[in-house]
């Protein structure tokens, strides 16, 4: 069965759905269209070049060239992950950029030598999608670990002082936050995974469908890349947290507060 390719005036006219959301802003002064249309013609732009890169990314097939470029996906993640927590980028960008790259290129090599397996182990079709995938949805993880971790520490050091005065180790001292943040960082994850197939059709499982696949092919491609998503996203969360003491604390097992940004207000203050 061969996928139904939409023409250009099929895709205008789904920008038409759009109507229905401006009539609600305008009639309830949701103050959304606005933001609404920039992130769609973002989008729009966005998608419209990077599925023109990925042609002929896909026809040429270079090894070398296909690890660059999953090599600057992550690189993007990093600073995505980095500016939606509160520490500097200067502090746990390496650390970061590590923590992703081992886990990404574990999970991807693992699926396509074990699972799959592929004659081209990097083959572009499935090191760059499988590697998007698991990085957007580590991603997430990653910025509500992080966050949640430092503020935790940050806003309860008075408690985490008095268990280390008792004489406990600084990792028994944040044994408590980092499990508080792994749990938080999977929640919204094990939530949909949970509901998956009775309240909602997974995106990977229907584009599958609509490429031509059949609902069972669908269906194990579903399940191995959510599998591959829990494992990297709690591993990339534990590695980049583990990996981000030796900067982010003295030698006595201090949170250093010049590692987080400092607000405006709080310089006013």
């Amino acid at each position: 069965m061969e996928i139904v390719d939409l023409s250009i005036v099929s895709l205008a006219l789904v920008f038409l759905l759009l109507t229905l959301p401006v009539i609600l802003s305008l009639i309830f002064d949701f103050t959304l269209i606005k933001p609404l249309f920039y992130s769609i013609i973002r989008m729009t732009i966005q998608l419209i070049l990077i599925g023109i890169f990925l042609k002929y990314l896909f026809l040429l097939n270079n090894t070398l060239i296909n690890l660059i470029w999953l090599m600057i996906m992550v690189t993007a993640a990093v600073f995505s992950a980095v500016r939606g927590s509160s520490i500097k980028i200067t502090k746990i960008a390496i650390p970061c950029f590590f923590s992703f790259s081992v886990v990404t290129f574990i999970v991807i090599l693992y699926l396509n030598i074990v699972v799959i397996p592929l004659d081209n182990i990097f083959d572009a079709r499935y090191l760059i999608v499988l590697g998007g995938m698991l990085l957007g949805n580590s991603l997430r993880g990653n910025i509500v670990g992080i966050s949640r971790f430092y503020k935790s520490i940050r806003n309860n050091s008075k408690k985490y002082l008095y268990v280390l005065s008792l004489g406990s180790s600084q990792y028994e001292a944040l044994l408590p936050y980092l499990r508080e943040s792994v749990q938080l960082a999977l929640k919204p994850t094990l939530a949909s995974m949970a509901t998956m197939g009775i309240v909602a059709l997974p995106g990977m499982m229907t584009g599958v469908i609509l490429g031509g696949a059949s609902p069972e092919v669908a269906i194990k491609y579903q399940i191995m890349i959510m599998i591959a998503i829990v494992v990297s996203t709690i591993t990339s969360v534990v590695l980049t947290i583990l990996m981000t003491l030796r900067v982010c604390f003295n030698s006595y097992g201090v949170l250093r507060q010049d590692v987080f940004i400092t607000s405006k207000t709080n310089k006013i203050k």
